[in-house]
């Protein structure tokens, strides 16, 4: 039965009417998720499309409610009491690490063959070979600080480039972050001109090498002037 026909009885909240439109629009997005032909996907992948599509739904009204104060409590108590959003998830989003859990079902442990939550939610910096989407949900990656946007990483995204990116950027975040050794940063500050040394003494003249020759060290002098 279609949320229209569903509601149509009911006494809606003020504020109803300016998420309306959006809602259906998701159902209908829903609808034909659900009817699109399976040829030449696997069994797992057809619902990948469904899980993606609950996700933006659901985040719609928590960003409405909890980040923009667009939604009144009345209205948002009406969305869950009605089924028309997924109360355990949005409530899931507001705790630490679970920020843009892509659904429930990646972290139900029952549902792998080893009792683990979904490979979503292992870091992308933590994950060697091949990057592949959740077989369950079609999510890359749905763990706080990977996501594209703030969002999760889904199997349709332009990842690859995107997560080498980011480790190359974690590897030189690290090598920034690695101590330099006394005579390493002697030598940068030397190249730099900023050791505290006289611009003599940097160009040879009062250094602890070998004294110049008389006659090299009087045309020296000349080029910079103090002859």
């Amino acid at each position: 039965m279609s949320l229209k026909v569903r509601l149509a009885s009911k006494r809606k909240p003020a504020g109803w009417s300016d998420i309306e439109a959006a809602l259906l629009e998701f159902e209908e997005r829903m609808r034909q998720a659900v009817d699109d032909p399976h040829d030449g996907k696997r069994k797992a992948e057809s619902s990948w499309p469904i899980h993606r599509i609950h996700y933006e739904k659901n985040r719609y009204i928590y960003d409405l409610y909890y980040k923009q104060q667009k939604l009144s409590k009345e209205l948002y108590e009406f969305l869950v009491r009605e089924k028309i959003v997924d109360a355990p998830l949005i409530s899931k989003w507001r705790k630490p690490g679970y920020e843009i859990l892509c659904s429930m079902s990646a972290i139900q442990r029952g549902g792998t063959n080893f009792g683990t939550t979904s490979i979503c939610r292992v870091p992308l910096s933590q994950r060697g070979g091949q990057i592949m989407p959740s077989v369950t949900t079609g999510c890359v990656s749905c763990v706080s600080g990977d996501g594209i946007d703030g969002g999760p990483v889904w199997w349709t995204d332009p990842f690859t480039s995107w997560a080498a990116k980011k480790k190359a950027d974690k590897k030189q975040q690290r090598k920034r972050e690695q101590p330099i050794d006394a005579d390493t940063e002697a030598r940068l500050k030397a190249m730099r001109g900023d050791d505290g040394a006289p611009a003599a003494d940097r160009n040879g003249a009062g250094s602890s090498g070998p004294p110049l020759d008389a006659d090299v060290d009087a045309r020296l002098r000349a080029l910079r002037g103090d002859s």
